[in-house]
């Protein structure tokens, strides 16, 4: 399928910027520009999300005793039962990305109805690196199992879900649950991944077809990954690749979405089939005509809004009041 023309004509005008100097890839930006630049796209991409939406900012302790900054998002009437609650990490190759950058993707998760969302923020690099952003997530998993109740929500349905290495550091917490169940302080009900990073050791097809052009490209990945790993041998390792996992048994049910026009694309198959052959309970959706970061297009694509209502329903059925 064709790129969608209402995001083909906003990569037309990327590539514009680019070749009047106006603008850089992100691999060719320092850190501090990066992370900016990531920022603001937010409100180009998704500039009026869903504002009936409460949120309350909370800390985390990790660890190593640093503060942790975390969002819960929830509709405005209070629930009478205990809230299930999606997990939320945000994206952004652990270089990028914050809590602010994805605003517009928790609040419309939220405002799907039945479940919370926590948004967990995580130490980027290159000031932290592996396997610190990890540790970050499960510590803010592990403090939201301890919490639950006191925050109206229901630890035994809590949804592990983030984009890009986001939806890897979930996925990777579903490997540990069923792996070393004594590391997360719950059972998992399900995992939601968006375009997840599944293999950094490996580049297939569609890192090369997909390259340049396309709004994630396959340069900036590498950028990323090597502020991250710097060593070519954790790449290797299950925690940041989950596809090089060893493990073989059942995990939470998954709803697992790639995009056509992704550099990830092949990876994100590689996953699904991965899960398959685990016996995991797998949904999928390869959404033809975007890109990676589709989930906060809102603004620009009126199709991520059948994206939303989609998850919206598989919620509803793995809520357990579908």
């Amino acid at each position: 399928m064709a790129l969608h023309p209402d995001l083909a004509a906003f990569l037309e005008l990327v590539e514009f910027g680019r070749l009047t100097g106006r603008s850089l890839p992100m691999h060719a930006m320092d850190v501090t520009q990066a992370r900016a630049e990531f920022e603001s796209s937010s409100q180009v991409l998704d500039p009026s999300p869903p504002g009936h939406v409460m949120v309350s900012a909370l800390q985390v302790s990790a660890r190593d005793g640093t503060c942790l900054a975390a969002r819960l998002y929830r509709q405005d009437q209070a629930a009478a039962d205990l809230q299930p609650v999606i997990l939320y990490l945000h994206g952004g190759g652990y270089v990028v990305g914050s809590l602010d950058s994805h605003d517009s993707v928790c609040r419309r998760l939220a405002a799907l109805g039945e479940f919370a969302v926590l948004a967990a923020d995580y130490r980027l690099a290159p000031q932290q690196q592996f396997p610190v952003a990890l540790h970050d997530v499960l510590d803010t998993a592990n403090w939201l199992a301890e919490r639950a109740a006191a925050l109206g929500l229901d630890k035994r349905r809590i949804v592990l879900a983030g984009d890009s290495v986001g939806a890897s550091l979930a996925a990777v917490m579903a490997i540990m649950a069923v792996e070393q169940p004594e590391a997360l302080a719950f059972k998992p009900l399900a995992q939601l991944l968006f375009y997840p990073v599944t293999d950094m050791a490996c580049q297939r097809d569609s890192h090369h077809q997909h390259a340049e052009g396309y709004l994630l490209e396959t340069p900036t990945l590498e950028w990323f990954y090597r502020h991250y790993v710097p060593q070519p041998e954790q790449r290797l390792d299950w925690r940041v690749s989950p596809l090089r996992s060893t493990l073989r048994e059942a995990l939470a049910p998954a709803y697992l979405f790639v995009a056509e026009y992704d550099p990830l694309h092949d990876e994100g198959i590689a996953y699904r089939d991965w899960l398959l052959a685990s016996g995991t309970p797998v949904r999928f959706a390869r959404v033809e005509g975007l890109t990676h970061d589709f989930l906060r297009m809102s603004g620009i694509v009126g199709q991520v809004g059948d994206i939303y209502r989609d998850v919206g329903e598989w919620l509803q059925v793995i809520g357990g009041r579908g």
